[in-house]
């Protein structure tokens, strides 16, 4: 806490954000919490009243549509259930268990290889690729300390406020080549896939890089946070169709969720369904991109 808090110090935007964050401000209404927010994280004022950009109407779908189905749709638990009614049981990755707190987990009935994640965040990740070289003291504590964090008093983000923290351990896989998988994100409108993110070096920030790529896996010219990776060319999946139709039957009905997933040695797996990438705080070029993703995304009062 400390350390977060001589962090925020540094920058006077950042302190007001870590103050907003605190319990004692949860009092202040959603809409003027994201106002303050959004003004902090772009600089630029949030328009509800009339939504145009891909970010704007993002923070109108956290404070509008808020359709119960969501919160199990984000629970990497809960959502399994919701896939093998969908799409089914064969595209969930092995599931190895299910814990409320770091201190269940039994590592000696865990395999070699595995995957800890947290159900209501993104970066309660720990990746394990030999077990007797994990530190579990410094696994414990980052999934602990992610087990505390909630998106909604965070980020205004409705599906996770009421979704129950807990922890789960699912088979590591890799893919043809030996390497971590790539996610295959697909950013859906409506029940339409217009495009997919594809991230590069995600463990290291600094060299990130993301390539968006149209349904026919052409290179697209726009950008959301991240460079493009011109260096290194991603082969178009074999089974890139079946992925698109798969995301157009989860998608169907929703104004606007990422639906991810991986593919691993000519297989499909499901990832998971984010409504709000990035919150809705990223940085889009051009402008023109960020204006028409806004375009793809049809409600009632953002039309």
């Amino acid at each position: 806490m400390f350390r977060q808090l001589k962090t925020a110090l540094n920058e006077p935007k950042i302190t007001l954000l870590y103050i907003l964050r605190l319990k004692i401000f949860r009092f202040i209404p959603d809409t003027l919490y994201l106002k303050i927010t959004y003004k902090l994280k772009t600089g630029n004022k949030l328009n509800l009243k009339d939504p145009k950009t891909f970010n704007e109407k993002l923070q109108y779908l956290k404070l509008y549509d808020r359709n119960p189905i969501y919160t199990q749709l984000v629970d990497k638990y809960e959502v399994r259930k919701y896939i093998v009614t969908t799409i089914g049981e064969e595209y969930l990755t092995p599931l190895l268990g299910v814990y409320d707190s770091f201190d269940e987990i039994d590592f000696s009935e865990l395999p070699n290889q595995f995957v800890l994640k947290c159900t209501h965040d993104s970066g309660g990740l720990v990746i394990c690729k030999d077990k007797s070289r994990l530190d579990i003291n410094a696994a414990k504590e980052k999934i602990t300390k992610c087990l505390k964090k909630n998106y909604y008093y965070i980020y205004g983000e409705w599906p996770y406020k009421n979704v129950k923290p807990r922890i789960v351990c699912e088979k590591y896989m890799e893919d043809e080549h030996g390497t971590d998988l790539k996610d295959y994100r697909f950013f859906c409108f409506n029940g339409i896939p217009r495009f997919i993110a594809v991230d590069f070096n995600i463990t290291d920030k600094s060299k990130t890089r993301r390539n968006l790529y149209d349904l026919e896996w052409n290179l697209m010219n726009g950008s959301i946070s991240y460079p493009r990776e011109l260096s290194e060319v991603v082969p178009k999946p074999i089974e890139l169709n079946k992925m698109i139709n798969l995301s157009k039957i989860l998608s169907k009905n929703i104004p606007h969720v990422r639906v991810d997933f991986y593919y691993v040695n000519g297989k499909v797996y499901f990832g998971e369904m984010t409504f709000f990438h990035q919150s809705g705080y990223g940085k889009i070029q051009p402008k023109e991109f960020d204006m028409e993703m806004g375009e793809w995304i049809k409600t009632p009062n953002c039309e």
